[in-house]
């Protein structure tokens, strides 16, 4: 199920029936391990002294753990002293145990050296990723959020973040170290002893490795099917939550409890296959490593019956061997999240490389506006569908300081032209797409950060932050005063009901603004407005929740608010419209008439019933 489209977005969802490009689209092929690997790699190298210096204390870590069994070897032989030697009980092996304890403790001070120098790295490479796909996630289009499944998207950027810091802590802290120590444990081996120590370590090893990479790669199925259902569930819990009030109006709590349960019972299943399938794991690789300790040990003490080796030999090979599989012990469970952290980079990049619809030119500069510049749509043709059209050839001019408005029936393409004039869609790139300008500056041409500045909204689905109702006005002007959003809230007729609440201004208006009534969240949003205070406006039935006695005041605010402003208001209630410069009358597309009220009236077309027909129904 697809979920609610975030807060931004619900006031300029794409209108009903138009199907949505992209939707039927193949999935992108996943990317290779390497390739994963290859796109991290500049973010570490970033730090790449603090790498080089992580390397080198997990080196150093790795030789002093190896010199530990070697020199319990030599306590262990230094032990075979004759009765009676004093200086041999009090000088050989209380030397050799300091050693002990300075190697032990070099392995520990190493291996925190190693965590304390590369935990900048690992953070910073983790938050510049985060921030480059929150970053990106912005800047797509709004036909990207209206497909996506917010909860699922969600748990992709957490798990893409953790995995990160998987990633780095099982490779650099795991894999990379038992490499080191297996290369050069079967070194010792072979040179100190015969090739067979290394022989059995090394078959033993290549048995181990195989079995875990196989079984694992089997079980990676069970784990993605786990991931996806989780996602699953996620998204309908979130969609759920957020559709809070309409679940209660249809009394379908148990419905949404069920349909979320579907999910968790098919997560649970999923879940103990591969809990399952890990003690399968875990049992093979125990018996392998049995196995192999066992076939050493056993040379070892023929070696020392033998006479060829000592007794510290004999706990030599033995701490080796503890020391080699302890980790190895978890190889299984290690290959397993490394593979899981990389498809989890791998949908974060994936996201990361989504392809910007509306992209700024190469060598954009931002657009030059004075204090009240024109807005001219020409010939403009669009569609959110090639096979349906919206617009067609649709040409007007909002001259400086002047207002225009556009009615229609619902699903004639008013609200499109504010999209457009936004940027969140562009025209066709076609000659007979037309072109969209203000102050004579096409807005293909320049930065949409810089004509977004420029033109503030009213929209009529006003959805706000989670926060409280000064944080929503100064969102108009961030690092504005109290004092600033104090005006802006008197300007849009909400300052008394504000202050008449227990918190004043830092009363919580709950998630989506959902406590607050329709009226009061639109006279938020116009305070917002105000107080952006752009050349270009947009009221996009900016009135639409109010009542008739605040509609009416409002009115005169909005009268003030737009007073020398490039206006454009989108409308349904004719009454709101009469005193604009200029009326459009659109339907299915297109213009069908314009002109002042009066004009309008005496030409006894659209516009007239529509008037009369609302005129009717106030009076009835």
């Amino acid at each position: 199920m697809r979920s609610r489209a975030s807060a931004a977005d619900s006031s300029l969802a794409v209108p009903a029936g138009v199907p949505v490009p992209g939707a039927a689209k193949a999935p992108a092929p996943q990317r290779s391990d390497v390739d994963t690997l290859k796109r991290l790699f500049p973010y570490l190298w970033d730090y790449k002294w603090r790498v080089l210096a992580a390397l080198s204390f997990m080196v150093g870590a790795k030789m002093a753990n190896v010199g530990v069994p070697l020199l319990l070897k030599n306590l262990v032989d230094a032990m075979n002293f004759k009765p009676g030697d004093t200086q041999a009980v009090l000088v050989v092996p209380v030397a050799l145990l300091i050693a002990y304890g300075l190697l032990r403790l070099s392995t520990t001070l190493f291996t925190e050296l190693r965590e304390l120098v590369f935990a900048k790295a690992t953070e910073g490479a983790a938050r510049r990723i985060s921030l480059e796909v929150f970053r990106h996630l912005h800047a797509l289009s709004l036909r990207f959020h209206l497909e996506r499944q917010t909860g699922g998207m969600t748990r992709d950027i957490e798990r893409g973040t953790r995995g990160v810091h998987s990633l780095i802590s099982y490779s650099l802290y795991s894999i990379i170290p038992t490499l080191i120590e297996v290369t050069l444990v079967l070194t010792l081996l072979a040179v100190k002893f015969d090739v067979w120590f290394a022989g059995i370590t090394g078959i033993a090893l290549v048995f181990y490795i195989f079995f875990t990479v196989t079984v694992t790669e089997w079980r990676t199925q069970f784990r993605k099917t786990m991931n996806e259902l989780d996602s699953t569930a996620h998204s309908r819990a979130i969609d759920s939550l957020l559709n809070y009030e309409t679940v209660k109006y249809f009394n379908n709590e148990e419905f949404e409890a069920a349909r979320y349960d579907e999910n968790l019972l098919r997560y649970r299943r999923a879940a103990i296959k591969s809990q399952n399938t890990l003690s399968l794991l875990n049992a093979g690789q125990q018996l392998i490593i049995a196995v192999g300790l066992v076939a050493m040990l056993w040379r070892a003490t023929q070696g020392v019956v033998d006479g060829h080796m000592t007794l510290g030999d004999l706990v030599m090979v033995n701490a080796f061997m503890i020391q080699l599989y302890i980790p190895l012990g978890f190889l299984g469970v290690i290959y397993r999240e490394i593979k899981q952290s990389l498809t989890d980079l791998d949908k974060m990049f994936t996201l990361m490389e989504k392809e910007r619809e509306i992209a700024d030119e190469p060598g954009a500069q931002p657009i030059v506006i004075g204090d009240s510049p024109a807005v001219r749509f020409e010939n403009v043709n669009f569609a959110y569908d090639p096979a349906r059209p919206i617009l067609h050839n649709v040409s007007f001019e909002i001259p400086p300081g002047k207002t225009v408005a556009v009615v229609g029936s619902s699903g004639a393409g008013k609200s499109t032209l504010a999209r457009l004039l936004y940027r969140f869609y562009d025209v066709s790139n076609h000659a007979e797409g037309g072109r969209i300008t203000i102050a004579g500056q096409d807005i293909k041409q320049v930065t949409q950060s810089s004509v977004r500045q420029s033109i503030g909204i009213v929209p009529q689905d006003t959805v706000l932050f989670n926060d409280t109702v000064e944080y929503n006005i100064a969102y108009g002007k961030p690092g504005a005063t109290h004092a600033e959003v104090e005006e802006a809230a008197r300007a849009a007729r909400i300052h008394n009901f504000i202050v008449s609440t227990p918190a004043g201004y830092q009363t919580m208006v709950g998630e989506r603004g959902l406590k607050l009534s329709g009226g009061e969240k639109q006279r938020v949003a116009i305070a917002r407005t105000l107080l952006k205070n752009p050349p270009v406006v947009i009221f996009d039935e900016a009135t639409s929740a109010l009542d008739s006695a605040n509609e009416r005041a409002i009115q005169t605010e909005l009268r003030a608010a737009a007073q020398n402003k490039t206006t454009l208001v989108i409308a349904h209630r004719l009454s709101t419209v009469v005193d604009a410069h200029e009326i459009l009358v659109m339907d299915a597309g297109r213009i069908v008439e314009r002109g002042t009220h009066a004009q309008l009236l005496a030409m006894e077309g659209a516009y007239a019933r529509m008037w009369a027909l609302q005129q009717s129904s106030a009076e009835a």
